[in-house]
Protein backbone atom coordinates (compact mmCIF):
# COMPACT_ATOMS: atom_id res chain seq x y z
CA UNK A 1 0.00 0.00 0.00
CA UNK A 2 1.22 3.62 -1.22
CA UNK A 3 0.61 6.04 2.12
CA UNK A 4 0.93 9.68 1.35
CA UNK A 5 0.74 12.72 3.54
CA UNK A 6 -2.67 14.31 3.33
CA UNK A 7 -3.92 10.67 3.04
CA UNK A 8 -6.70 9.43 5.98
CA UNK A 9 -5.94 5.61 7.50
CA UNK A 10 -8.42 3.88 8.90
CA UNK A 11 -6.95 1.59 12.02
CA UNK A 12 -8.46 -1.47 13.58
CA UNK A 13 -8.55 0.12 16.91
CA UNK A 14 -9.96 3.18 17.88
CA UNK A 15 -8.25 6.19 19.79
CA UNK A 16 -9.57 6.95 22.73
CA UNK A 17 -11.91 9.97 21.66
CA UNK A 18 -13.96 7.13 19.85
CA UNK A 19 -12.27 7.49 15.95
CA UNK A 20 -10.32 5.21 14.28
CA UNK A 21 -9.74 7.87 11.40
CA UNK A 22 -5.90 9.23 11.40
CA UNK A 23 -4.58 12.02 8.89
CA UNK A 24 -1.36 11.21 7.71
CA UNK A 25 1.38 14.27 8.78
CA UNK A 26 4.54 12.75 8.06
CA UNK A 27 5.26 9.70 6.01
CA UNK A 28 9.16 7.61 6.36
CA UNK A 29 10.21 5.22 9.23
CA UNK A 30 7.75 6.68 11.18
CA UNK A 31 4.50 8.48 10.80
CA UNK A 32 3.08 10.99 12.78
CA UNK A 33 -0.81 10.96 12.50
CA UNK A 34 -3.07 13.03 13.56
CA UNK A 35 -6.68 11.72 15.48
CA UNK A 36 -9.79 13.39 12.91
CA UNK A 37 -12.01 13.10 16.04
CA UNK A 38 -9.82 15.13 18.50
CA UNK A 39 -6.56 16.40 17.05
CA UNK A 40 -4.28 14.78 18.98
CA UNK A 41 -0.51 13.63 16.94
CA UNK A 42 1.27 10.61 17.57
CA UNK A 43 4.48 9.35 15.93
CA UNK A 44 4.64 5.62 15.36
CA UNK A 45 6.55 3.29 13.60
CA UNK A 46 6.06 2.19 9.59
CA UNK A 47 5.43 -1.51 10.66
CA UNK A 48 2.39 -0.70 13.19
CA UNK A 49 0.44 1.20 10.96
CA UNK A 50 0.63 -1.04 7.83
CA UNK A 51 -0.11 -3.94 9.74
CA UNK A 52 -3.04 -2.10 11.20
CA UNK A 53 -4.44 -0.45 8.51
CA UNK A 54 -7.98 -1.47 8.24
CA UNK A 55 -8.98 1.43 4.43
CA UNK A 56 -6.92 3.76 3.00
CA UNK A 57 -8.76 7.03 1.34
CA UNK A 58 -6.12 8.53 -0.66
CA UNK A 59 -6.10 12.56 -0.78
CA UNK A 60 -7.46 12.77 -4.36
CA UNK A 61 -10.24 10.45 -3.38
CA UNK A 62 -11.57 13.16 -0.66
CA UNK A 63 -11.49 16.24 -2.91
CA UNK A 64 -13.49 14.60 -5.57
CA UNK A 65 -16.29 13.09 -2.85
CA UNK A 66 -16.05 17.20 -1.96
CA UNK A 67 -16.99 18.42 -4.80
Amino acid sequence: MQYGVGDIVKLKKQHPCGSREWEILRVGADFRLKCIGCGHQIMIARKIVEKNTKNLEKKGQLEKENT
